[in-house]
């Protein structure tokens, strides 16, 4: 839990997790092109810490496999996550974790896109404008106490 005792969302309703991806003989194939598509990026994200709750992202349902698109042969991959609240002061805390777990993981030519679902949050194009603004990005992961933050987000739980 980072940040005071007070909780915004002290009662978040729990969503069921979905099941594991089923790996195929043709996944484990290292012969083949393995293109990249929603559900591993899904599966990359899903397990996230929120950073007020002992919950991910996906028991939230902050993050939805439907709410993820990949074009491998363009590079692009674009997630649209959303908050708890239309006032989670956490939005841009819990977009920048999504997008630092996409580009530590990504081959470095994939273009990441993390935003908010249009509709769901009172300051919905400003985070996004944060999200999207790579020097902005840069700065705020080079803030120690901010990058022990997010790294809390993205370590397994015990």
């Amino acid at each position: 839990m980072v940040g005071g005792s007070q909780l915004e969302n002290a009662n978040p309703l729990i969503y069921q997790r979905s099941g594991e991806r089923q790996v195929t003989a043709q996944d484990e194939d290292e012969e083949l092109h393995d293109k990249i598509d929603d559900r591993e990026i899904f599966d990359l994200i899903r397990s996230i810490n929120d950073p007020e709750h002992p919950l991910s992202l996906e028991e939230l349902n902050v993050v939805e496999e439907i709410r993820v698109k990949v074009n491998d042969e363009e590079s692009s991959v674009s997630v649209e996550f959303t908050p708890t609240i239309p006032h989670c002061s956490m939005a841009t805390l819990i977009g920048l974790s999504i997008k630092v777990k996409l580009l530590r993981s990504l081959p470095e030519r994939f273009k990441v896109d993390v935003h908010i679902t249009p509709g769901t949050h009172a300051s919905e194009h400003a985070v996004n404008k944060q999200l999207a603004d790579k020097e902005r990005v840069a700065a705020a992961l080079e803030n120690s106490h901010l990058l022990e933050v997010v790294n809390q987000c993205l370590s397994a739980r015990s």
